[in-house]
């Protein structure tokens, strides 16, 4: 599952984004998965790497946080989540190809996010970036990136990177997913492809290859 999947913290909470694209090789066998999957009421998951196995990780770490919300008789805090995943992904990772990023946000330490990649290692971070698209964004958020930023920043920042991300990486792609954590609860919002920014040298959105093929502009390469 090629991928670009992103968490920023910001004053006040979590944004997380992610594309849409899941490929097979060459072939891209769905254009609008949602990478984003929820844990808890306050807790999400980005998944990137193998889909089968972000999705077993993923359901039984919500199983294990169901048992425990009941136990405790209150929600889990983002860094239990974040080290459930953590024990999961370690105890199996000579059988699982996946890179994690947790987010969420709780009352006891606000907005975190927690990096959990390839082998098991857990990593809090002010901003966490995965997938075969992050190769391309580490520079950008190097200087992007800023403490104190407030939720519209944030949010803006997350799509400018995975539309980036989308403009060079073949294996991600399609629509743009985001989800917004903070202390009045969860905003999912859709980003669809052919409003996302273009950037250098990328094509616009054409709905038949025949349109590409009789448009005037770009003009085709001469080989």
């Amino acid at each position: 599952m090629g991928t670009t999947i992103i968490g920023v913290t910001y004053n006040g909470g979590v944004v997380l984004g992610a594309d849409s694209r899941t490929s097979t090789g060459m072939y891209v066998a769905n254009r609008a998965s949602d990478k984003i999957t929820q844990l808890t009421d306050n807790v999400y998951i980005c998944r990137s790497g193998s889909a089968a196995d972000s999705q077993i990780v993923s359901d039984y770490v919500r199983y294990f946080l169901h048992q425990h919300t009941i136990q405790l008789g209150q929600p889990a805090t983002v860094k239990v989540a974040a080290n459930l995943v953590r024990l999961v992904s370690y105890n199996n990772k000579n059988m699982l190809e996946t890179g994690l990023i947790v987010g969420g946000w709780d009352k006891y330490e606000g907005g975190k996010i927690y990096a959990i990649p390839l082998g098991g290692t857990i990593i809090e971070q002010p901003f966490a970036i995965g997938g075969s698209g992050s190769t391309y964004l580490y520079g950008f958020f190097d200087q992007a990136w800023k403490e104190g930023m407030t939720k519209d920043e944030a949010e803006q920042l997350v799509v400018k990177a995975v539309s980036l991300a989308i403009a060079r990486d073949g294996a991600s792609g399609g629509v743009i997913r985001t989800v917004i954590i903070n202390s009045e609860g969860v905003t999912r919002n859709f980003y669809p492809g052919d409003s996302l920014p273009l950037w250098h040298e990328e094509l616009p959105p054409q709905n038949s290859l025949l349109e590409l093929l009789h448009s005037s502009s770009p003009e085709p390469m001469n080989v």
